[in-house]
């Protein structure tokens, strides 16, 4: 049985005098139950909101909560097929413990939760682009970026960022924009969806060997999207110094040439040094330095517009300083 969400309806009004960062959240997402012991489970989130809460007003942050609408069918079809989201559902309501994958566990509200997910992710879009925010942080679960255009893996079921970068262009017409996974797992989902497109550039920092075992850097997308997926694996161990430099030698300088209208961010924090699933040995001082970065590419870029969208981290006390210092930089700016 799918656990009840935590009540959560605090909304902190949009001072006058400032742009704050918004967090985007949705009670809805807490009710995929994997079970107690799964890395993967609601009070990763639920410990997350309790810490950005404690700080909304010291950041000025905007807590939207139970805002965001589902997105229409159109906005999931133009990124994962009609068929899989079908079976998703049908999973769901069979009961099954798993995606076919065998490596997802669900259960009855879960495509309901991630659905949720993918609406805070729109909602940001929304946010961002048209100008109400300068960047906005989605607190959202199941994560994404695992999830592909017709299946789910990973602990993934829909792509959130995949989703928004495409409604993203649909509505608002971006020509060109960037996704920055800094996941310690490769996101294969986001690279499958759109290696064959030049107007979504994705670059992933990811350990190698780990899960999903893909993301050499040699595979830099295909057909007209040649050139425009960068993968960058490091080595367990790699640290802060791995992760930024990352960073300086090939995202920040490929980002300025790219010039894309929109930074969107698969931001697992699973590279953390307490994470039980990998061993990339960061810490939250690196996580604040690679937010500064995104901050400064962006603002070079697109007038600062970011959608950053939590995907991993398996450690609740690393998972919650992490976010916290990755969302006060961008409140910062």
């Amino acid at each position: 049985m799918c656990s009840g969400g935590m009540p959560l309806d605090t909304v902190y009004p949009l001072p006058t005098f400032s742009m704050p960062t918004s967090i985007i959240t949705h009670e809805a997402c807490l009710d995929h139950d994997t079970g107690p012991y799964h890395p993967e489970r609601p009070e990763r989130l639920r410990a997350v909101l309790r810490e950005l809460e404690r700080h909304a007003t010291g950041y000025d942050l905007r807590m939207l909560i139970d805002t965001a609408d589902p997105p229409e069918q159109a906005t999931i079809s133009a990124v994962h097929s009609d068929a899989y989201i079908a079976s998703a559902r049908a999973s769901c309501r069979r009961g099954l413990a798993e995606l076919p994958t065998g490596d997802t566990a669900i259960c009855k509200a879960s495509v309901d939760s991630a659905l949720a997910a993918v609406g805070c992710v729109v909602r940001a879009v929304d946010q961002v682009v048209a100008g109400q925010d300068t960047n906005a942080f989605c607190a959202v679960r199941p994560p994404g970026h695992h999830a592909g255009s017709d299946r789910g893996m990973g602990f993934c079921i829909i792509n959130n960022v995949a989703v928004g970068a495409r409604y993203a262009q649909e509505k608002y017409g971006l020509k060109r924009i960037l996704i920055i996974d800094w996941d310690v797992h490769h996101g294969n989902g986001t690279q499958q969806i759109f290696e064959y497109d030049p107007t979504v550039f994705y670059m992933s920092i990811h350990e190698y060997p780990l899960y999903p075992y893909s993301g050499w850097s040699s595979e830099d997308g295909k057909g007209p999207g040649t050139g425009y997926t960068m993968n960058i694996p490091v080595s367990k161990g790699a640290g802060n110094n791995g992760f930024l430099q990352a960073f300086n030698d090939h995202i920040l300088p490929t980002g300025q040439s790219y010039k894309p209208d929109l930074i969107m961010v698969s931001a697992g924090f699973d590279a953390h040094r307490d994470d039980p699933l990998a061993g990339a040995n960061v810490t939250e001082t690196g996580f604040t330095a690679m937010t500064d970065m995104v901050i400064q590419l962006a603002d070079e870029c697109c007038e600062g517009k970011v959608v950053s969208v939590m995907e991993g981290g398996y450690d609740i006390p690393a998972l919650t300083d992490s976010v916290l210092s990755h969302v006060s930089r961008l409140a910062a700016t």
